[in-house]
C-alpha cells in the first residue's frame, strides 16, 4: 500500500503534468455502443405496416425511392396485363358466342376492302389471354416478394447498425511452437487470434 506520503508525491508529479499542459490518463475506456434488442423488431414492423417506413427508421433515405419505385414497377405490371387479359378475355368470349363485333375482329374499321376472316383467331385470343393471364399471377408474386424484401432489408439493416465494427476488432493468424515434454518433440502450427 501507498503511504499518505507516497500519494502526495504522485498527486504533485500529476499536477505538475497538468501545468505543463500533458494530461495522463490511468486507464482507457472503450467508447460503448448503445444495443437496443427491439431495433430490429421495430423497423420491419413498420416496414410491414408502410413500405419504406422501416428504412426511414434506420435512416437509410436512399433506400426508400427504391422500395416505392419496384413496387410501384410490379404493381404497374400486374394492372397492364390485368387490363389486357380481360380485353382478350371478353373477345374471347364473345368470339365463343359467336359474335364477330368484337375489338380484334377487325382491326382497320377505315378500309373499304371487307375481311372474310378475323384478324385475330379464336385460338390466338386464348393463347393471348392465357400468357396475360399467367404474366398477371406472376406480377402477383412479385409484388408479394418485394414486399417481403423490404421488411426483411430494414430488419437486418437495423441488425448491422448495431455491429461493432471497432478498430479494436481483429483477426490474425500466427505461427504456434510449443515444446512437448512428454514426447520431447515440437508442436507447430497456425494459431487464430482473435481481439475484441
Amino acid at each position: 500500500m501507498a503511504t499518505p506520503k507516497e500519494d502526495t508525491q504522485l498527486d504533485s508529479i500529476q499536477t505538475d503534468l497538468k501545468s505543463q499542459g500533458i494530461v495522463v490518463k490511468d486507464s482507457v475506456f472503450k467508447k460503448r455502443v448503445e444495443i437496443n434488442p427491439l431495433a430490429p423488431a421495430k423497423a420491419a414492423f413498420y416496414s410491414a405496416i408502410i413500405p419504406g417506413l422501416g428504412q426511414v427508421y434506420n435512416k437509410r433515405y436512399w433506400k426508400v425511392p427504391i422500395v416505392y419505385a419496384a413496387l410501384g414497377a410490379s404493381i404497374y405490371a400486374y394492372d397492364y396485363n390485368n387490363t389486357q387479359y380481360k380485353r382478350f378475355r371478353t373477345a374471347f368470349k364473345s368470339r365463343q358466342a359467336g359474335f364477330t363485333d368484337d375489338e380484334f375482329y377487325d382491326l382497320a374499321p377505315f378500309s373499304d376492302t371487307e375481311l372474310t376472316e378475323p384478324e385475330f383467331s379464336t385460338d390466338a385470343l386464348q393463347d393471348a389471354q392465357e400468357n396475360f393471364q399467367r404474366d398477371r399471377d406472376l406480377m402477383v408474386l412479385v409484388t408479394i416478394g418485394l414486399y417481403v424484401l423490404n421488411i426483411i432489408d430494414a430488419n437486418v439493416d437495423s441488425h448491422l447498425k448495431q455491429f461493432n465494427v471497432d478498430d479494436n476488432l481483429s483477426v490474425d493468424f500466427q505461427p504456434y511452437l510449443d515444446y512437448n515434454e512428454i514426447t520431447a518433440q515440437p508442436n507447430y502450427g497456425m494459431a487464430l487470434t482473435i481481439k475484441f
